[in-house]
């Protein structure tokens, strides 16, 4: 008889947060999972800390702010031999309180680089191995602050997301430009800009690769993980108030483990088999709600404007 091999997930910033206990959800659901990271030690004691077997993991390095690093990691992947069954799109930086930009090695924005570029590149140089799976999955972690038809994506603090008219890209997105729109460098505004831009990433990966791969193009919201590793550089009056408002206000607070269990659902539940759908739960939290489609805002979903994001992305990565 043939032997069975365990299906595989890639998870960018698998160290902590919703990436960390992600992992774990799927290492308990029999997955083994590739720990996508830039501190493979931490990593490692992370993993062993909330007790991911160490059978279960595969640690392999990646930076995604640098485009290098990240061509190095899918080289690293695929020498392992692994097959690949899903990858999720997780990792992110936030960091508000920047005054100028941090540069990413190739002189991006770090924000825009990281959370999008990276995740840009990755997925589209791993689209060859994962459309060789059974049931190929590729989720992308989105947030409410980056959906116009949401109230959290309506906030004006410091902005909303708007990616304007490309200019900022279009321009080579180098220094001085940093932001998208060609605007004037606002570091929280440039956070969002990038989750919006996985979004629509994940859409126009559903448009052009689909109906010929197979392969399910999903991002979700798994709620308000008020107290996650994400906003470390936020000061620290926000880090206190922040999880307390989500609580007891909004509702709208997820824990971790809750938050991992949820992006293993859209990785691994037959409920989760439609392509092209943002997953939500909703921004007040309901115990036994169910996870539905949230609709994008009519922006995101403008097919001209994500196929001209695309190309002017391909570029700037070296696609």
């Amino acid at each position: 008889m043939a032997a069975t091999h365990p299906p595989v997930v890639i998870i960018t910033g698998a160290s902590s947060g919703v990436g960390l206990w992600a992992a774990k959800a799927l290492a308990t659901r029999g997955w083994h999972v590739v720990m996508a990271c830039r501190d493979l030690a931490k990593a490692a004691a992370a993993a062993d800390n909330i007790g991911i077997p160490a059978a279960s993991r595969t640690l392999l390095g990646i930076d995604l702010g640098s485009l290098a690093s990240v061509r190095g990691f899918v080289a690293a992947f695929q020498a392992t031999g692994l097959g690949l069954d899903a990858l999720v799109c997780n990792a992110a930086v936030y960091l508000p309180r920047l005054t100028v930009p941090q540069r990413s090695p190739e002189g991006y924005e770090i924000s825009v680089a990281t959370n999008y570029f990276g995740h840009f590149l990755l997925a589209n140089l791993l689209l060859p191995v994962l459309e060789k799976a059974a049931a190929p999955r590729l989720v992308t972690l989105g947030t409410v602050t980056a959906n116009s038809e949401e109230f959290g994506g309506k906030v004006p603090i410091p902005a909303p997301a708007d990616l304007g008219d490309l200019a900022g890209l279009a321009a080579g997105f180098r220094d001085p430009v940093a932001m998208i729109d060609g605007q004037k460098f606002k570091p929280g505004k440039a956070y969002k800009d990038s989750k919006l831009c996985t979004m629509i990433m994940s859409r126009e990966l559903h448009r052009r690769f689909h109906a010929d791969t197979g392969i399910i193009f999903s991002t979700l919201y798994p709620g308000c993980v008020a107290d996650t590793p994400l906003f470390r550089h936020a000061p620290a009056a926000f880090r206190r108030i922040f999880p307390w408002f989500q609580k007891n206000i909004t509702k709208g607070y997820v824990s971790q483990p809750l938050a991992g269990e949820r992006v293993a659902d859209v990785v691994a539940d037959p409920r989760f088999t439609e392509s092209g759908v943002h997953w939500s739960w909703g921004n007040r939290q309901k115990a036994g709600r169910e996870a539905f489609a949230q609709p994008l805002s009519a922006r995101a979903n403008d097919q001209g404007r994500a196929a001209r994001l695309w190309d002017l992305t391909a570029g700037l990565t070296g696609l």
